[in-house]
């Protein structure tokens, strides 16, 4: 049992929510958010609302803050509900342990934090032209707010600058992406007809593949650079 499903079940006095409560209050921040989407995420452990005795679901307000955290996650990080049940789960111990590809401010139980263009350039550092610079790239995509992953993906370019390599030069890395992407929707293959818990199912599917992939990039440069310096 998590720990919001037996707070909600420890306060019968608490405010629970409906389903279409639960899709009015997070659907302006999560516009793809659904009742399918809402049962696939407790299908797969992340959420346990009660039941009343008629059998619906009624989300406590712990319940709706994690879904917050989980669904911030996906969209901010792109990690698939495996890592992020994981972590959460962990938390429930009362354990704090770090979460791979994640910032900590990312991944706290209060939500993840967003950032507007100036707070992003004064955090990460950088200048409005390099960020300019950034998206005609298409490093960044364009946005009026901006999540964590962003804020570490600018500093990582600061970083970059700082040793001549400009955002231009990093253009190859987009194309081999968007490559490595049609590879994972090849893969997955998705019927047009698939109903929106297939389709829900499709895209946690094409999260792992996409760590999967990372993990293999990220040791091939390893490699590429260890052998650079031998």
């Amino acid at each position: 049992m998590t720990a919001s499903a037996a707070s909600a079940r420890a306060s019968g006095r608490a405010s629970l929510l409906g389903i279409g409560q639960v899709l009015a209050r997070l659907q302006p921040e999560f516009p793809e958010l659904t009742p399918s989407k809402l049962r696939f995420l407790e299908e797969q452990g992340l959420v346990s609302p009660a039941r009343t005795a008629a059998g619906y679901r009624k989300f406590a307000e712990g319940d709706v803050e994690r879904i917050t955290v989980v669904l911030s996650l996906q969209r901010d990080q792109y990690l698939p509900l495996k890592v992020i049940r994981a972590h959460l789960d962990a938390i429930d111990r009362g354990e704090t342990p770090a979460l791979p590809g994640a910032t900590s401010a990312a991944v706290h139980l209060g939500g993840a934090r967003r950032l507007h263009r100036d707070e992003l350039i004064d955090e990460a550092g950088a200048t409005p032209q390099l960020l300019d610079e950034a998206i005609s790239a298409s490093l960044i995509a364009p946005a009026e707010v901006f999540g964590e992953e962003t804020l570490t993906l600018l500093r990582s370019i600061v970083r970059l600058r700082s040793v001549g390599i400009e955002p231009r030069h990093l253009r190859a890395l987009r194309v081999a992406a968007e490559r490595e992407a049609a590879l994972v929707e090849r893969a997955i293959a998705p019927s047009r007809r698939a109903d929106a818990a297939d389709q829900a199912r499709a895209a946690e599917r094409r999260r792992e593949l996409a760590s999967d992939l990372q993990q293999v990039h990220d040791a091939a440069l390893r490699q590429a650079v260890e052998r650079l310096s031998r």
